[in-house]
């Protein structure tokens, strides 16, 4: 496995990035804008391909680098569910997995810092985000913190993993890098607390001033989403409405670009080809599946995920390939379950 920690000295961010050489498949975790160029830098040093970017949760203190790796290198972005954020590529839930060849990640909702925090666990180490720190826990006095969620995520999740778990935070304002759970259980003193309301009256009066980029950083955070706008002003976008029109017709092909979990847990549309969106662009090579599709069968491509970001992506990569016929759903599944569109699961 390829593993790198990577520091914003302005924020005083962790950003990690990794790998399973095989492939070159990598996904970042905790993007920070200004280190954008250094990500791909490093990307191209090590001969990598960016396919996922994850931000643990809303953040307070920098911008996110998610938007811009997203423009630069088609990569998929993954928050909570709860986020605020505009439009991510995949919202995932408590439970779910986030993978890239080689590589798995668990999902752990752990609130409490904000109300969109959650974790990523492997099987020997944990990114907490800003929930669990290195001798210390995230604030809770804004973005919808909870002393007593949080109370909960460190108790009742982080700290019952092993002893041995390496733990990744988002943040070290003291130049530590990495702790365990085990160190964090017995030195961390906000974990040394004898209830959990005496971790709520400690964290209740912590009295901290607000991060710096706060009022900058927060609402252009909520922000990152593609412009689906842009795309559907070139024409190349159909409502869920038009979409659900062409079910059935022959000469249309119904592309899924979405992940496996993802079709278990929101359905799919009757008679959709699934083409994971990693893979749009090999599909689009000339003896692709998807050039197959329109060139060998005829058939028009309407390409659909969960929000429309990807699809909005795979629409402009299809057009470019010269598929001009191509066309992406605005809004994805979610515009289709409004339109009360029909799903098989």
């Amino acid at each position: 496995m390829i593993f790198r920690q990577l520091f914003d000295q302005t924020s005083s961010t962790y950003t990690y990035l990794l790998a399973s050489r095989h492939g070159g498949e990598a996904l970042i975790i905790d993007p920070v804008l200004e280190r954008v160029d250094r990500y791909i830098q490093l990307l191209r040093e090590l001969d990598l391909r960016l396919v996922k970017a994850i931000d643990t949760h809303l953040h307070a203190d920098h911008i996110t680098g998610l938007d811009a790796l997203r423009e630069r290198t088609q990569c998929i972005t993954v928050m909570g569910e709860q986020t605020k954020a505009d439009v991510v590529s995949i919202r995932v839930i408590d439970g779910d997995q986030v993978g890239i060849e080689g590589l798995s990640l668990d999902v752990a909702y752990t609130p409490g810092h904000t109300d969109d925090s959650y974790s990523y666990l492997m099987p020997d180490r944990v990114f907490t985000g800003d929930t669990l720190l290195i001798r210390g826990t995230g604030r809770t006095d804004f973005q919808n913190g909870n002393p007593r969620a949080q109370y909960q995520s460190l108790f009742g999740r982080l700290l019952k993993l092993p002893d041995e778990t390496f733990v990744y935070p988002a943040h070290d304002y003291k130049g530590d890098t990495v702790s365990t759970i085990g160190e964090e259980r017995a030195f961390n003193p906000r974990l040394q607390v004898k209830s959990i309301d005496d971790y709520v009256e400690l964290m209740n009066n912590l009295n901290l001033p607000n991060p710096k980029m706060m009022d900058v950083a927060v609402p252009a955070n909520m922000r990152i989403g593609l412009a689906q706008q842009i795309v559907a002003d070139r024409g190349w976008a159909l409502t869920a409405e038009d979409a659900k029109a062409a079910l059935g017709d022959q000469d249309v092909a119904l592309i899924d670009l979405r992940e496996v979990q993802e079709r278990k847990r929101d359905g799919v549309i009757p008679g959709s080809v699934h083409v994971t969106y990693p893979n749009v662009r090999e599909s689009l090579q000339a003896d692709g599946l998807l050039q197959q599709l329109a060139r060998s069968s005829g058939k028009r491509l309407i390409f659909y995920c969960s929000f429309g970001l990807r699809s909005a992506m795979a629409v402009q990569a299809a057009q470019a390939a010269g598929l001009e016929r191509s066309r992406h759903i605005h809004g994805g599944i979610q515009a289709w379950k409004e339109a009360e569109g029909p799903l098989i699961r």
